[in-house]
């Protein structure tokens, strides 16, 4: 994949106000959910199309970068992404550029640090945050039938 190929990507999670927008090879998939619950159904459904993918995402927290890692996505452009997810990410060998680090991920109310992250905060690997994300989403009732993607 080009640079252009990657700053298409970038481009367009801000054109379309997408929440992550994936390319893999030729195919470009844009996502509207918040949090991970779009990395989740992809990693659980259609994981072919996470390996060797290009990722641009608005927020990535450690949950997110985990779910990129187990997912096998190469590179990773991030609006904001947590230290936590950088170090994460770099320990996977996932290359990462971002516009902003922050120190952890906040809640949607910005009250305090986002549930996904506060989870994952003790795991070392990206296998350990996996149960604890899939026991959020059951007890929030985030995982819902599949929702139509965007394809291009």
């Amino acid at each position: 994949m080009t640079a252009a190929d990657k700053q298409d990507v970038v481009d367009r999670l801000f054109a379309e106000r997408c929440s992550c927008v994936i390319r893999y090879g030729d195919e470009v998939r844009s996502f509207h959910e918040r949090g991970v619950r779009d990395l989740y159904r992809l990693l659980r459904d259609d994981p072919a199309f996470l390996r060797g993918a290009f990722v641009a995402d608005k927020v990535v927290g450690k949950g997110a970068a985990a779910l990129m890692i187990l997912g096998g996505v190469e590179a990773l452009f991030a609006e904001v992404v947590s230290r936590p997810a950088l170090e994460l990410l770099d320990g996977a060998g996932v290359h990462a550029e971002w516009g902003a680090v922050v120190p952890h991920v906040i809640n949607r109310a910005g009250t305090g640090i986002c549930p996904v992250e506060r989870l994952c905060a003790p795991c070392a690997t990206a296998a350990e945050c996996l149960p604890r994300i899939e026991a959020f989403l059951q007890r929030s009732d985030a995982i819902e039938p599949s929702n139509p993607i965007e394809h291009e």
